[in-house]
Order: C-alpha cells, then sequence, then structure tokens
C-alpha cells in the first residue's frame, strides 16, 4: 500500500476483533483501526465496521490502516441476545447464509426456524445444510429430509460431510465468484471443516465434539472471512448458543407462512391466536392440519419480536424526551 495519506482506498473487512480489525486490499491483509469520528458518532453496534463490510481506508504504515467511512450496505445479518433489546450485528454485505445442523446430535427444525427468521429478516438467502450425513444410516437421513421438506417448502436443502469423498461438493456447486457465504449454526456441527474443505487446506482450527457431553465447543473465536480460489468469499462465525430475534416481523410472516394465511379466516382480525372463539389456528391444530409444534415457537418468535419492537419504541422515545430536555436547557443558559 502506498503511503499517499491524502488519497482513501477502498478495502475489504476480512476479520473483526475487539476494537481491530484486518482489511483486504489487492490481495494483501493490513491492521485497521476506526478513526475517533466513527466512535464518536457511532450510537450502536451496526454504526461499526462488520465483517465483509467495503471501507475506505488511509494508510498509516506499511502494516496498519485508518477506517474512514463505511460503504452503504446492501445486507446486514444481525441477532439480538435473549433477554437484551441490543442488537448484535453477525456479518454485511452477505448474499446467501448456510444455516448448518448436524444431523446426528443437533437437528431440530425450531432452531432452522429461528436462523430462517433472522436470516430472512436481513434481506438474505437462506440455505438449510445438514452436515455430518456420514453419521447415520440413509434412512434416517431421508426421514430428516422429508421432515425439513415438510416444514420448509420454499427452502433449499443440502446435504454434506467432511469425511465422505465429495461430500463437500453441494456447497462448492452452490458458490459464485464476487459473492459472499456465511455460515450460522452451534458449535460443534461443522461449520470450521466445511470451510477448510472449501479452502482445501486446514486454516481453522477445528475440536472434536466431547464424547461425554456430546456438545461442541466454541473454536472459532471472531468471524472472519475468506476468499476462495473461485473468487466466492466465506465467512466463519463463533457458534451461537442463543438466537434471539430482533426487529423481524415480517420475517415471523413469511416463515410461518401456513400460519399467516389460516390467520386471515379467523374470525377478528386482531386474533391473538390464543384463546379466542372463532380462530382458525387454534381450529387447525385441533384438526391436526398444524402441527402444534410449530405453533408454539410461531408465539414464542412473535412474542420476541413484539417485545424488541416495544422496547425500541420506549428507548426512542426516551432519547427524544433526553433530547428536548438538552434543547430547554441550552436555550435558558443563552
Amino acid at each position: 500500500m502506498k503511503h499517499e495519506n491524502s488519497k482513501l482506498i477502498t478495502a475489504r473487512v476480512v476479520a473483526q476483533y475487539r476494537g481491530k480489525y484486518r482489511v483486504l486490499y489487492n490481495n494483501d491483509e493490513f491492521w485497521a483501526e476506526v478513526t475517533g469520528k466513527i466512535m464518536y458518532t457511532a450510537k450502536s453496534p451496526l454504526d461499526y465496521p462488520l465483517v465483509g463490510d467495503l471501507v475506505n481506508i488511509i494508510s498509516l504504515s506499511d502494516e496498519n490502516c485508518l477506517i474512514k467511512d463505511i460503504h452503504a450496505r446492501k445486507s446486514i445479518l444481525a441477532r439480538k441476545a435473549i433477554n437484551n433489546t441490543e442488537i448484535q450485528p453477525i456479518a454485511a454485505n452477505v448474499d446467501t447464509a448456510f444455516i448448518v445442523q448436524a444431523v446426528d446430535r443437533d437437528f431440530n427444525l425450531n432452531r432452522f426456524e429461528r436462523y430462517l427468521t433472522i436470516v430472512q429478516a436481513g434481506k438474505i438467502k437462506p440455505i438449510l445444510v445438514l452436515n455430518k450425513i456420514d453419521l447415520v444410516s440413509s434412512q434416517e437421513l431421508e426421514d430428516k429430509l422429508l421432515s425439513i421438506k415438510n416444514r420448509f417448502k420454499n427452502v433449499e436443502i443440502l446435504t454434506t460431510s467432511t469425511i465422505k469423498q465429495n461430500g463437500d461438493e453441494a456447497l462448492e456447486h452452490v458458490i459464485k465468484k464476487g459473492q459472499i457465504y456465511c455460515l450460522l449454526g452451534s458449535s460443534g456441527v461443522g461449520k470450521s471443516s466445511l470451510i477448510n474443505k472449501l479452502l482445501g487446506q486446514e486454516l481453522i482450527k477445528t475440536r472434536t465434539i466431547s464424547t461425554s457431553t456430546n456438545k461442541g465447543k466454541h473454536v472459532t473465536t471472531h468471524r472472519e472471512l475468506f476468499v476462495l480460489k473461485g473468487g466466492g468469499m466465506v465467512i466463519d462465525n463463533p457458534g451461537i448458543r442463543e438466537v434471539g430475534v430482533a426487529d423481524a416481523g415480517k420475517a415471523v410472516a413469511e416463515i410461518f407462512g401456513d400460519i399467516s394465511m389460516l390467520a386471515k379466516n379467523c374470525k377478528f382480525s386482531d386474533c391473538t391466536h390464543n384463546h379466542e372463539l372463532g380462530c382458525a389456528v387454534l381450529a387447525a391444530i385441533e384438526s391436526g392440519q398444524l402441527s402444534k409444534k410449530q405453533y408454539l415457537n410461531y408465539q414464542k418468535l412473535k412474542k420476541e419480536t413484539d417485545y424488541y419492537a416495544l422496547s425500541s419504541l420506549e428507548k426512542k422515545q426516551k432519547d427524544r424526551s433526553f433530547g428536548r430536555m438538552v434543547k430547554s436547557f441550552k436555550k435558558q443558559m443563552k
């Protein structure tokens, strides 16, 4: 990188640490920090650079640079920690999210639904990935695939394995040059192993599942973007234990399309689908048309996003009140 302090250069954020970043420019990586202006004006974590962001940088030395500003994002993948209204951004400019579950131990349709909600809320294409298919019989795999297809009728599904020969080809065929892909899932489902397979080398440290607890461990400790030989980009994420949904009311309605359609036939337009007479959703559960497990997950996710919306509104009202108070105080001082 040339030492032209007056010239801004566009680079890609490829890794995020506490207070520091790594950015990629012309196949070279540099350490970067944000300007004081970004820190001073930031109102939330969304105002800081995210992995996947395009940023304008200025050279400080051969190895260090300063991030001056962030380009407009085409998508943001974010979640909310349980019992916390603060949004926690995951990555920016993601085109497709691979939602990964290990078919032998991690399989859970409700968890798929939760991830689908935050992915579609970010306007990102979701693909469900069943990994470690070498650990189950072909019949068990078929049963699980059928249950997914019955629940999620319009979502693409891939099956993968890092043990079986050509077990990662399904992912390779999907990845396109210039596109950003993100792997989401719990610890131990094999996200890092899949990326190592795509890279063709063991760049990411992995660890086997504990046989005593059958639980995965957090091996990836930070988010990092890797550029594949074909020009596609893949982001590795730390395993997520809690997937809270934030501003995702529309996404919940889309994921639970069957329930949204049924709700149109409810007797009351403001039906909560909890106890009302003439509720088409409750009637569908009684007749067996709608799964009770799916209904309960819908109610849980809807309650979370409604709570977030209410908390955000209260926060904005408090901010406005504080702003008016400061303005009044300044006027009195004058």
